[in-house]
């Protein structure tokens, strides 16, 4: 660790203690009797890592009723890391928890010892496996390692429903730590400076601190430090993932061996190929690159102004996480699903639902057939990674559209299973191939053309992936999209699916709601912002790992469109999830996804559907409000099937949070970036 100190710039030192410390979340104070007893008196066998602050060690150590194994850094006397460290540290994961921080356990402060007790990562820090062990990480690995790290980051940034944000100061390969399933951790808060959230750029005159390679030249230069500080060095992070190579390599054939300057001279003078790891080279599709590599080479911006927030660098690392699955191909080839024949997989608003539809000029179907050719072309130039496939391919891929292999059925036609080559897309066979559904249009060109305009260029892992169109004259349109093995979240909640209370835990549910709250964020925060305006359960679709991916994109609205029609007389949605102000008014907003989310966390709550006329002819909503400002009364409406298998307080939070979605005045709802914030800190908490 690199630190450098003015006379002009001095580092006064906290006198912040264990007593003045108020931690929001519980943190344990060990005895030190009890960290010799974990660690076998610090036995060097039990040792798993150390640095400039000290060892780490694996012990067993009790938390709650529970024995789990732990983390156990020792802070070494002659360490460059003193008292102020350690009390941050503790300071700093009391108050923020995240699924992609470390958990702290607690800490012991016994005379001259000072232990921290973290959550034990099996897989070690990202840098042991890049420089150290070797270890065969795939690309798709490491861009989900970095999405994780940025969703750490861009969380500390922004904080979650207080005032104070977090600058971590010494961001790094080391400091990203890896649970078992590969999912990314921020860690090491010892130098980490809060600071007020509401202000866009938090400049803090302080001691430089930090690491060779990863130090901000403009923090370096002036001291002034940003959380585009932070997003300087996640930058390098992203080439040291990419490339295989140290922030400060020897083996660069550079006067002072920096990864940045030689990545930077490297894609200047156009061998941008030649610098991946060669491991991962045949890997890495060129569009996926393309966008990785931009936004690293933002990070690294001269000017902090100019570089992106994390929020930024979060979308488009999830950007290029899809561009490359879809490169791939990577869709499970999939046989039918155990629970047998999916049932309406890309569902649309019934006759039961209630929905309004079409505007006259854009419900009509006149000069279907004229308006085709135009379109296609249209389609072409604008989305070149969309397939144009031919309808007696398709035709044959469904094995002529047979019924049994029919998924679903809507207002505008139906949706086939269907088997294509993983790579040409040719009509394949049940075993050789792909699955997809492809969905065949009786009627709806204005929806088939929604959907193409709107998936055509959305990419994110939370979103269903539309991977081609036929626009044959003469049998209409078709759309093939990605194959869903476990149906939508609806059918779960309200089907006749046996075991429902084993396949859709408090905990699936809540990483269900997660997933849709990615989704929700990447669109409203996109260039070219998306409304769904039909957010609902038969909307959620689930993979073979249940996963969830927002579906149903024909009444969505986008970009310009929005600006023209901001206010609107043609009202869509469903029944029980419309937000009453764009009811009673037409003014569009993503505060209406926010309503229709808030509705769909109630139906996740309570099991009960947004409409049901022989239970309650208001909606969902109001007659769940009275409960859900009382704990004892919010048990009364929760879904039995969860029977007590489900923490109450992350249960009252959720509700919590529902109530704020579907409040009267869209002013009042949070953003969803805020409502996943929300939602990732539930699930932390209440693991």
């Amino acid at each position: 660790m690199f630190t450098a100190t003015t006379e002009d710039d001095k580092e006064s030192q906290p006198s912040t203690s264990s007593s003045s410390i108020e931690w929001s979340q519980p943190c344990i104070h060990f005895k030190f009797s009890d960290i010799l007893l974990a660690t076998n008196n610090f036995d060097e066998s039990l040792e798993i890592g150390h640095g400039g602050f000290g060892k780490v060690y694996k012990g067993n150590v009790i938390k709650g009723s529970s024995l789990v194994v732990a983390a156990i850094k020792r802070l070494d006397s002659m360490s460059s890391q003193g008292e102020a460290e350690f009390w941050a540290e503790i300071e700093m994961l009391s108050k923020f928890r995240h699924c992609n921080l470390v958990s702290l356990f607690g800490y012991c402060n016994h005379e001259e010892e000072k232990i921290l007790v973290y959550e034990y990562m099996p897989n070690g820090t990202l840098e042991d496996h890049l420089h150290r062990h070797g270890t065969p990480l795939s690309w798709l690995q490491r861009l989900k390692i970095c999405i994780g790290a940025a969703r750490g980051l861009h969380y500390l940034h922004s904080g979650t429903g207080i005032e104070d944000g977090v600058i971590h100061r010494d961001v790094k390969s080391s400091n990203i730590l890896l649970h078992e399933s590969w999912a990314a951790k921020i860690s090491d808060f010892g130098l980490s400076k809060i600071g007020p959230t509401i202000q866009p750029l938090t400049y803090v005159n302080t001691l430089v601190k930090g690491t060779f390679g990863y130090l901000d030249p403009h923090y370096f230069s002036t001291g002034r430090l940003t959380r585009k500080s932070d997003v300087y060095a996640f930058g390098v992070v992203l080439f040291e993932v990419l490339c295989r190579k140290h922030a400060v390599d020897k083996s660069l054939d550079l006067e002072q061996w920096g990864l940045v300057a030689w990545a930077q001279s490297s894609i200047k003078e156009g061998n941008l190929k030649s610098i991946i790891d060669c491991d991962i080279r045949g890997q890495v599709s060129t569009k996926c690159l393309k966008e990785f590599i931009r936004i690293a080479e933002r990070c690294l911006l001269c000017n902090p102004k100019q570089r992106p927030t994390m929020a930024e660098v979060v979308v488009s690392l999830e950007s290029a996480l899809s561009l490359q699955e879809k490169s791939n191909g990577s869709l499970q080839a999939a046989g039918r699903s155990i629970f047998g024949r999916v049932l309406d997989m890309f569902p649309y608003p019934s006759n039961e639902d209630n929905s309004a539809h079409g505007d006259s000029k854009l419900s009509s179907n006149r000069n279907v057939g004229d308006t085709l050719e135009a379109e296609s072309k249209e389609f072409t130039i604008l989305f070149p990674s969309l397939r144009v496939l031919k309808f007696t391919d398709l035709k044959r891929a469904t094995k002529n559209f047979s019924q049994d292999l029919l998924l679903g059925k809507g207002r505008f036609g139906e949706v086939f299973l269907g088997w294509v080559d993983k790579n040409t897309f040719a009509p394949s066979t049940e075993g050789d191939g792909i699955a997809v559904a492809v969905k065949k249009y009786s009627q709806g060109l204005p929806e088939w053309k929604t959907v193409v305009s709107v998936l055509g260029w959305l990419a994110h892992p939370n979103i269903i992936s539309l991977l081609g169109y036929c626009d044959d004259k003469k049998h209409k349109c078709l759309l093939v999209y990605e194959y869903m093995q476990n149906r939508n979240f609806g059918d779960y909640l309200f089907g006749d699916i046996l075991d429902v209370d084993k396949l859709l835990s408090w905990e699936r549910r809540l990483l269900i709601m997660i997933g849709v709250a990615h989704g929700l964020a990447y669109m409203h925060s996109s260039k070219d912002q998306v409304i769904h305006r039909d957010v609902k359960t038969s909307n959620i679709l689930l993979d073979q790992d249940f996963n969830a991916k927002i579906g149903g994109f024909g009444m969505a609205r986008f970009g310009p469109e929005i600006a023209k029609t901001g206010v609107t007389t043609r009202i869509i949605g469903t029944l029980g999830y419309l937000d009453p102000g764009y009811l009673s008014n037409g003014h569009l907003s993503v505060k209406s996804d926010i309503y229709s989310f808030g509705v769909v966390l109630l139906e996740a709550l309570t099991g009960q559907q947004a409409w049901q006329r022989h239970r309650y002819y208001s909606g969902l909503v109001k007659w769940a409000i009275p409960f859900l400002e009382d704990k004892n009364e919010l048990k009364k409406i929760m879904d039995p099937r969860l029977g007590q298998n489900y923490p109450l307080e992350g249960a009252f939070e959720c509700a919590t949070l529902a109530l704020r979605c579907v409040a009267k005045n869209p002013k009042d709802r949070p953003s969803s970036e805020e409502v996943l914030q929300n939602l990732e800190h539930i699930y932390v908490v209440n693991k």
